[in-house]
C-alpha cells in the first residue's frame, strides 16, 4: 500500500483530477504486475478528489481509495485489445499545423486540465486540432520536469494519451470524461523530444465514445498507444 496525492496542477474538471494522469498513477503501479502480452487497464468509478491523500493498494487488482470510497480500480487485459489504437501519423509540422484549428482554445469545458487545458500554465499544453477525417493531432516537447533522469515518466505518457483521442469527440455536442483507459507503452520519450500524439473516434454507443490514441517519436515511431471509454456528463457536475 502507498500513499498518493492529486495535486491541484493535475486537474482535469476544476473539481477532480485528470483522468488520463490518474488512471496513469494506477496503471503504472499495476505495470510492474503484468504478465507477457499483457497491458493495464484502469477503471475510474468517480471522479479522483483533488488534494486528497489516497491509498494505492495492490492485490489481484490495483485499487486508488478515498477512505473506503473505490476511486479507479486497474486490471489486466490482453495487448491484443489495443490492435486497433495505432492512429495514422502525421509529420511533426502538419501536427502542429492542426493544432490552429484547436476547438479548446475558444470553449472549453474543463479550460484548467493539466492535458489541454489553455487555463494550466503549468499543464501539458496539448492542443489536439483536428484533421477532417476523424482524427486529431498535435504536438507535444516533455518537459523537463516531467522527465527525471531525462526520460518522461509513463504516468504523464498516460496523461498525453488522454485529451486529444476526446478531441475527436464533438465535446460541445457530447461533454465526456474519462471513464476507462488501455495503455501500452513501447518506450517513453526523453525531455525536449518532437512528439506527435493523434487521436481518433471509433464508436458511439449511447452515453458511451469509444477512442483510440498513438503517441509517435520524431522519427515516426510508435512509442505507445491506448484505448479509451469516455462518458456523456453535465459538466456542470464537474466544474
Amino acid at each position: 500500500m502507498s500513499s498518493v496525492r492529486v495535486e491541484r496542477r493535475f486537474q482535469g474538471p476544476a473539481k477532480s483530477g485528470n483522468g488520463g494522469y490518474v488512471a496513469g498513477l494506477v496503471g503504472v503501479a499495476l505495470a510492474a504486475r503484468l504478465g507477457t502480452g499483457e497491458v493495464p487497464q484502469v477503471t475510474l468509478r468517480v471522479p479522483p478528489p483533488l488534494e486528497t491523500d489516497l491509498e494505492l493498494v495492490a492485490d489481484a487488482v490495483v485499487r486508488l481509495l478515498d477512505g473506503e470510497q473505490l476511486v479507479a480500480t486497474g486490471a489486466p487485459v490482453p495487448a491484443d485489445l489495443l490492435a486497433d489504437a495505432t492512429v495514422e501519423p502525421v509529420s511533426f509540422e502538419e501536427a502542429a499545423a492542426a493544432e490552429s484549428a484547436y476547438r479548446g482554445l475558444g470553449k472549453h469545458p474543463f479550460p484548467g486540465c493539466f492535458v489541454c487545458g489553455p487555463a494550466n500554465p503549468t499543464g501539458l499544453q496539448l492542443k489536439p486540432g483536428p484533421l477532417g477525417d476523424g482524427r486529431t493531432a498535435c504536438t507535444w516537447v516533455p518537459a523537463a520536469d516531467l522527465a527525471p533522469g531525462g526520460v518522461v515518466d509513463p504516468v504523464h505518457v498516460w496523461a498525453a494519451l488522454d485529451c486529444p483521442s476526446g478531441w475527436a469527440i464533438d465535446l460541445e455536442g457530447r461533454p465526456s470524461v474519462l471513464g476507462q483507459l488501455t495503455v501500452g507503452i513501447d518506450a517513453q520519450p526523453r525531455a525536449g523530444e518532437e512528439c506527435v500524439v493523434l487521436g481518433q473516434l471509433l464508436s458511439e454507443d449511447g452515453r458511451k465514445t469509444l477512442t483510440a490514441s498513438t503517441l509517435y517519436d520524431s522519427d515516426g515511431r510508435v512509442l505507445a498507444r491506448a484505448r479509451a471509454t469516455w462518458i456523456l456528463v453535465d459538466p456542470a457536475l464537474f466544474n
